[in-house]
């Protein structure tokens, strides 16, 4: 009988969670291209507003690198209707939240408001959109800034380069070589008008997808919309050329010396597909098998264990046009890096030969269930995740379907994807060091 009420209880539970993820939305584009997704959720009474732009740390002006990280702080100085200084004094005065983040393929400004501040936030970012002030005064304002955001996060931080590091071993011709934040003497060297024609290249309507989710109407949501974006003009189109890198065939190897800490780590490296491609999922599942929680394998094994590793992580990066895949360990008790490369290596070899048990295969789909109905809990993750589907995935419903790449992802695919991609051959292993006064 107990049996089969945990049974019972297991399918309700399944039912309830499916149809509580399902996100509805409606999307439709403005004469000027610009591309607008609607979510209406009146449980509460809160409101998001974004817009996300095509544009990242990729995107170069003349081979300078940093463009796009910097107009994530540059389009909050101000507009030709907002006073310096005054768009976030705004946002805070209204009730409001806000933030803004770049990544190597694209940037997301969003605001969360009470929803009858609706209208604040569309005319906020139409303002950003429409009416930016580009000027030698906000531009020499915020180098400032961006360079003491790279002392702290980068320079001055243990281990803050890791993974610009790992981005220059894994491409040699590609943009993803380069900090998304960019080198500041790229930033020192641009001139205001090449500020101005990166603007006008990628800030365009025709560029962007606006997202309004939460305690809406969808109809005067529309009537709003297409009052304060429809007179923004269309951009040029954008050229998107893609550069290709060789394969990596032999192994890179690499030494990096830090200031900043005491301890060495080992970083392995591997360039991976893109993140549209199904295996890009299937990394993801890897990454959980080799060291999320305490009782994945390379956390077990080398730092519960054998007493060899103070941390160990794998993680997966997903890009639009390659992916990254890494694993790092910072020794602990001075053992070698290279005992720790031989111990990952021992983890990977079995990922490539022998297929994952029953158990580890249902714990991995339940983890991965769990950051789906995770993802979707907030007004804010919704808001961000259809962004991005519609974006980077080009498939606004991923938000709906996602789930279902993973639950399709067998024992059979995990060993294949380890045996396609995660060969030493294949890979870039970084001493990443303190620095000695020996070392000059």
């Amino acid at each position: 009988m107990m049996n089969k009420l945990k049974l019972l209880f297991c399918l309700l539970f399944v039912g309830i969670m499916g149809f509580a993820q399902e996100v509805d939305f409606t999307e439709y584009n403005l004469d000027n291209g610009l591309h607008v997704i609607l979510h209406q959720d009146n449980t509460a009474p809160v409101v998001n507003t974004s817009v996300m732009y095509h544009v990242g740390g990729k995107d170069l002006k003349n081979d300078k690198t940093g463009f796009a990280h910097f107009f994530e702080h540059l389009l909050f100085e101000g507009t030709e209707n907002i006073k310096k200084g005054d768009f976030m004094k705004i946002i805070s005065a209204n009730g409001g939240s806000f933030n803004a983040n770049t990544s190597l393929d694209r940037t997301y400004y969003f605001e969360t408001f009470p929803s009858n501040k609706l209208e604040l936030g569309l005319w906020l970012e139409s303002e950003r959109m429409m009416h930016p002030v580009i000027g030698e005064q906000g531009v020499e304002t915020q180098n400032e800034v961006v360079k003491e955001e790279r002392r702290r996060s980068y320079d001055n931080r243990p281990y803050g380069n890791v993974l610009q590091v790992i981005q220059k071993n894994l491409f040699n011709k590609h943009p993803y070589k380069d900090p998304n934040i960019g080198y500041m003497e790229d930033l020192d060297a641009a001139t205001l008008e090449e500020f101005n024609e990166y603007f006008d290249e990628y800030y365009a309507p025709n560029n962007a997808t606006l997202v309004v989710a939460g305690d809406i109407d969808i109809e005067k949501t529309k009537k709003l919309i297409k009052d304060y974006f429809g007179p923004i003009p269309e951009g040029n189109k954008v050229d998107r050329a893609k550069i290709e890198e060789k394969p990596i065939t032999e192994t890179v190897t690499d030494t990096f010396y830090d200031p900043n800490i005491q301890l060495p780590m080992l970083v392995l490296a591997w360039r991976t597909p893109e993140m549209k491609d199904r295996d890009a999922y299937v990394l993801d599942m890897i990454s959980t098998i080799l060291s999320e929680g305490k009782s994945s394998r390379l956390y077990k094994k080398i730092v519960d264990d054998k007493k060899q590793a103070l941390q160990v992580s794998a993680f997966n990066l997903p890009l639009e046009d390659y992916g990254g895949y890494a694993i790092y360990a910072i020794p602990q008790n001075n053992t070698p890096l290279d005992t720790i490369k031989s111990e990952i290596d021992q983890e990977i070899r079995k990922l490539q030969t022998e297929k994952i048990s029953d158990r580890e295969y249902q714990k991995l789909q339940n983890t991965f269930e769990n950051n789906f109905v995770n993802s979707n809990s907030s007004i804010a993750g919704i808001a961000e995740s259809l962004a991005t589907d519609n974006v980077l995935y080009d498939n606004t419903n991923l938000i709906n379907k996602e789930i279902e790449i993973y639950r399709s992802i067998t024992p059979e695919d995990i060993k294949r994807v380890a045996n396609e991609y995660l060969n030493k051959n294949q890979r870039a292993e970084i001493y990443y060091l303190p620095k000695s006064e020996d070392v000059e």
